[in-house]
């Protein structure tokens, strides 16, 4: 109750009851909302986007989280309040170091001396789910320790349980609530937040983007501890670089702008279409370079707590999406839609293709380097949900990423052309899938699949051949007792026949008791007991 007492001062200190357009309002809830004490004593003309964005902060590290995912739904919510609610910094204050030791020896089974061979009480930093300390292995070896927030779980249990609360009553209330989808985004927010809460899976998350890029001079991942990794704990190697959001001391370094803004997007595009994974929390808080060689500079990528992944068939749809965008194809990119399933089959491709037309061609009178690649995802979404598209969560997470992705490169390079650096990219890559090599590397891939299945298929095709011979088996006693039966009602049929003629020869002669009657009589009554 106290927790509700708070959400409701935010709301009042920052009159989000403005943000209500009464008119809309049922009259009963017109009267209550002209009824409420704030409205005459506090005053707050702030832009919406400002007073969300304060409400979120006021409500503490779970609802700047929600407020920070809530503001990559760009398909749902104005710009003004989307681009005011990315500002949301999860900087919150530290929790003691005496509480992250015992949590730290409660999961690894062991006291922190004996772990490690030096421990920083004072964190590196903190954030609304976790916390950071640096620390030396009794190898040598520099790293950080990530410790979970304690009591972390029942806060965000109950914040949640509110979320749902305030969804389900906007769904009730607002008719044009339910166009924003309160309760599919809160549920979004849910998986996303218990999955941060897993330091395991944030550790294979970073073990497999390592992997992806251990041979590459565009991105450096650092190295997972497996050893001291657990739900709540998790180490890893100790990163030395520049934030990428110095950009002072990046150019003062002479780092190469114009390729690390390029580096950027080529490392996007890598994930997405050359492993189909990738880090989808790449804000600049995740970000550092290193600049040892400043004319080849390389991205260091930490904290991989959130990442998005495709499937094949998505991923084959989107290049050939972006494609048909490059070359204004726009029926194409409307039939991509359709096919792929990202609106319903019944839709009209015209109709679609109009939609697409009239979001994108104001966009491209621009000149290519001013165009923003994912505000024209962003636009695209929006069109598309007026016909009934469900915009998938990985494809929000691209969304969110590429927007991150293109904010940072301007930022380093305002002149960044993200559809010049892109379109090759893409183009190489569409070529690729249809190589010979590339269906050869395919097949063998798959082969041993095939050998280790092959017992199994082999069983099955036996099984399978054998139900078909039954079946076979089954469908010839079937015509036969089927022929059986149709001999009898043919010479069912007969003797109905003979009877019936009997039947007429009888009374013609009745008084001598015709022998033609009596005769075919007998042959009709024989027929039918066969």
């Amino acid at each position: 109750m106290t927790r509700l007492f708070k959400i409701i001062s935010a709301i009042a200190c920052n009159r989000l009851d403005n943000l209500v357009e009464p008119d809309r309002l049922p009259l009963p809830l017109r009267i209550c909302l002209r009824l409420l004490p704030w409205r005459y004593l506090i005053k707050n003309d702030a832009p919406r986007g400002v007073r969300l964005r304060l409400t979120m902060e006021a409500l503490g590290p779970i609802f700047i989280k929600f407020g920070q995912i809530l503001s990559t739904r760009r398909d749902l919510l104005p710009d003004d309040i989307s681009d005011e609610l990315a500002k949301l910094q999860d900087n919150v204050p530290a929790f003691s170091a005496d509480q992250a030791i015992d949590i730290i020896e409660k999961s690894l089974g062991s006291d922190v001396g004996t772990l490690f061979e030096r421990f920083d009480r004072q964190p590196l930093a903190s954030a609304s789910v976790a916390q950071v300390h640096g620390a030396r292995l009794h190898s040598g070896d520099e790293v950080v320790v990530k410790v979970i927030r304690p009591g972390i779980h029942r806060v965000i249990r109950k914040d949640l349980q509110l979320m749902y609360l305030f969804a389900r009553v906007l769904v009730r209330l607002f008719r044009d609530a339910r166009r924003l989808r309160p309760m599919e985004v809160v549920s979004d927010y849910e998986k996303t937040i218990l999955d941060e809460l897993d330091l395991l899976r944030e550790a294979a998350n970073t073990s497999q983007l390592r992997r992806n890029f251990l041979a590459s001079h565009l991105l450096f991942v650092p190295q997972v501890y497996w050893d001291y990794c657990r739900h709540p704990v998790m180490v890893m190697e100790r990163i030395h670089g520049i934030p990428i959001s110095d950009i002072e001391t990046l150019r003062a370094r002479g780092t190469d702008m114009k390729k690390l803004a390029e580096r950027g997007v080529e490392i996007f595009f890598t994930q997405v279409f050359r492993d189909r994974f990738f880090h989808a929390d790449m804000h600049p808080g995740n970000i550092f370079i290193d600049v040892d060689n400043p004319a080849e500079p390389r991205y260091i990528g930490i904290d991989c707590g959130i990442v998005g992944t495709l499937e094949p068939e998505d991923q084959r749809y989107l290049a050939s999406n972006l494609l048909a965008f490059f070359r204004r194809d726009y029926r194409k990119v409307a039939q991509l839609h359709i096919d792929s399933g990202w609106v319903p089959k019944e839709t009209k491709v015209g109709e679609l293709e109009a939609a697409i037309r009239t979001v994108c061609e104001p966009i491209f009178e621009k000149p290519l380097k001013d165009i923003s690649f994912g505000q024209l995802l962003v636009r695209l979404f929006q069109t598309a949900r007026r016909f009934n598209m469900e915009v998938q969560p990985q494809l929000v997470l691209l969304e969110k990423t590429l927007l991150n992705v293109e904010g940072l490169g301007r930022q380093l390079y305002p002149e960044l052309d993200l559809w010049s650096t892109a379109q090759p990219f893409l183009e190489e890559w569409m070529k690729d899938q249809v190589r010979p090599s590339t269906v050869v590397r395919s097949l063998r891939e798959s082969s041993a699949d095939w050998l280790l299945n092959a017992p199994g298929l082999a069983h099955q095709a036996v099984a399978s051949l054998r139900l078909v011979a039954e079946q076979q088996q089954h469908l010839a006693e079937l015509q036969s007792e089927a022929k059986k039966r149709s001999g009898r009602v043919r010479v069912l049929g007969v003797g109905l026949v003979v009877i019936a003629a009997g039947a007429l020869l009888f009374p013609a002669v009745a008084s001598t008791l015709s022998a033609p009657g009596i005769l075919l009589g007998g042959i009709g009554v024989w027929l039918l007991a066969q």
